[in-house]
């Protein structure tokens, strides 16, 4: 029985590397190193801001966020902005007001605009689709091991483009080595000095990248650190109370066991 339950999952995998090959493969994933993966991790407050600043002067133009309410950058396990600083950066957006029947200055309780003008992608849960189980390389272990999930695959992307460029069907195309297939629509976004920050952090492609990544990481897991942490505690409390009740048992058989035994 073992044996024929081994075989056909060394077939299914097979079969599901076969398809991914003769799809042009998944890409490749590296493993960026972001302060919230591990039991222990915790989003890093300043990198989400940095994060926020590429995605409302660079991504903003061409994607939505529009399942992450305004509110939220002013959680303290997030961003952890003020209520004057998150009221002033609503009003960066319009938004309609079935009320007045007409446009209106964002406020906190309103959510990030959809941005449907480019037909690209809403980006509010982006990472958490691409952070599945299966990992990047089509198995669970990866990303078990590494922590490579949804956040590795966007800054991979954003640093993937070759410079290599081909028409098909009159649609400019641009080499990526992380994009599953090698080519993508999308061209290359961000670059090097792109963006400027106030404290002077490195801004080259690398670190641009990853910090919008960890940023779209948090637009889709803002109580991941939570629930990480309540998790932990859980299986503390689990293991405590299964080591008490064990030797509880113990006690209460030993007389009986050696009662028996003699």
């Amino acid at each position: 029985m073992f044996k024929k339950l081994a075989l056909s999952a060394v077939t299914a995998l097979a079969l599901s590397t076969t398809g991914a090959m003769a799809a042009g493969g998944a890409g490749h994933v590296e493993d960026f190193a972001f302060s919230y993966e591990g039991p222990f991790g915790s989003y890093d407050q300043e990198q989400l801001r940095r994060g926020l600043k590429v995605y409302t002067e660079v991504c903003a133009a061409c994607h939505g966020l529009k399942f992450v309410p305004l509110r939220t950058l002013g959680d303290k396990s997030g961003l952890g902005y003020s209520d004057d600083e998150v009221r002033a950066y609503a009003e960066n957006f319009e938004v309609y007001d079935e009320e007045l029947e007409d446009t209106r200055p964002a406020k906190p309780v309103d959510h990030f605009p959809a941005n449907d003008a480019a037909g690209a992608p809403d980006l509010s849960l982006m990472a958490k689709a691409r952070a599945g189980f299966h990992g990047p390389y089509g198995t669970g272990i990866s990303q078990l091991v590494n922590g490579m999930g949804g956040a590795e695959y966007i800054a991979s992307l954003l640093t993937g483009y070759t410079g290599n460029e081909k028409t098909e069907a009159g649609t400019t195309l641009y080499e990526n080595t992380a994009f599953p297939g090698g080519w993508i629509s999308m061209a290359p976004p961000l670059s090097d000095e792109l963006v400027e920050f106030d404290d002077g952090h490195a801004n080259d492609l690398h670190h641009l990248s990853a910090d919008v990544s960890a940023f779209l990481m948090w637009t889709a897991e803002p109580k991941m650190m939570e629930r990480q942490h309540a998790g932990f505690v859980a299986v503390l409390i689990l293991t405590i109370l299964s080591v008490l009740l064990y030797l509880t048992n113990k006690k209460i058989w030993r007389p009986i066991k050696s009662g028996v035994n003699s």
